[in-house]
């Protein structure tokens, strides 16, 4: 067959595939769309998609339902989404864990760099490190003190192998270099239970779940995971601002939608995506929760791609020192 011939053939089929995608998103969505969330009801990544949820289904004219599907820190979910047929009704919200699951999961029923397809990242939402309200340590140097002291008698409690809470409570332990007993958990939720009731010494958690009990003084907090103070709790000196220079930790969140999902759908679920991270209510919300939207560049497949990448090749080599792995 000339060159000619099959070029046009293939050209065809472009402009074939791309009316078909156009058709579709001009139609899209029709029905339903569920929004699938790795973890327990309540806790900070839900409490996120909830926000999020309400305001892209005005954009879209169509409710949204949020899922919980818990598992294997997220991993079960993520493997649902890859296999899910890809028209835009089944998405993903997820966090850090997407990224750290290359290296902490030995076994991978997914490849978070190929078997999606990338919406756009949501949100960031900081972490303090907490501990019960009658622990004797009232600043961030007398609880070192008592660590290195009394580290045998002590506990950390975290959302599981991998999770957020888990990767903050590692860091920590790690700049301060002492090892601790760490209590995992199914989710931040029953963590911060078990510490306001006394089971456990300390939690590094995100301030949408932890902002009304630092207010209320119903926790004892020592200091922010971030760069700079969180605006929604000032008076809260940053970890790094009381020495322990260069530590970082946050909560970054993503959403997914299966691969092979049409490229006009992808579009429009972005769209709806940057409309609700710029909706007055929802910064607003955020807001009181110490949470800050993405800027629109990175609510973008782009701006995941990217961040997802870089996230894997920080954390791979963390893990693998720390020889932290999962069956």
């Amino acid at each position: 067959m000339p060159t000619h011939a099959i070029t046009r053939r293939v050209l065809s089929a472009a402009i074939a595939l791309l009316a078909s995608s156009a058709a579709l998103a001009a139609d899209y969505p029709e029905k339903t769309i569920t929004l699938v969330v790795p973890f327990s009801a309540g806790g900070p990544t839900d409490v996120v998609a909830r926000i999020l949820g309400q305001a892209m289904a005005k954009s879209l004219k169509q409710s949204i339902i949020v899922e919980n599907a818990l598992g294997a820190g997220g991993t079960l979910a993520a493997g649902r989404i890859a296999r899910a047929t890809p028209d835009g009704y089944t998405l993903l919200l997820h966090h850090n864990g997407m990224a750290t699951s290359t290296t902490l999961y030995r076994k991978l029923a997914f490849n978070p760099m190929t078997d999606f397809e990338y919406i756009g990242q949501v949100a960031d939402v900081p972490m303090v490190l907490m501990a019960r309200k009658d622990l004797a340590a009232n600043t961030l140097p007398e609880l070192i003190a008592m660590i290195k002291s009394k580290k045998d008698a002590m506990t950390l409690g975290h959302a599981g192998l991998g999770a957020v809470s888990h990767q903050c409570g590692m860091l920590f332990l790690s700049a301060i270099g002492v090892p601790l007993t760490t209590v995992p958990y199914k989710g931040t939720a029953p963590a911060l239970s078990d510490m306001l009731g006394g089971q456990i010494d300390l939690l590094c958690d995100q301030t949408t779940q932890t902002t009304s009990y630092i207010r209320t003084n119903r926790v004892k907090v020592y200091g922010a995971t971030t760069k700079t103070r969180i605006p929604s709790l000032p008076a809260l000196p940053t970890l790094a601002e009381q020495g322990m220079a260069g530590f970082e930790m946050y909560v970054w969140h993503g959403m997914y939608a299966p691969k092979g999902t049409p490229p006009a759908v992808v579009a429009r679920i972005g769209t709806a995506l940057r409309e609700a991270l710029n909706d007055p209510n929802v910064k607003a919300r955020f807001a009181e929760l110490g949470a800050e939207p993405v800027s629109d560049a990175k609510a973008t497949p782009e701006g995941l791609r990217t961040h997802l990448k870089a996230e894997i090749d920080k954390w791979g080599p963390i893990y693998k020192k720390n020889g932290a792995f999962a069956d």
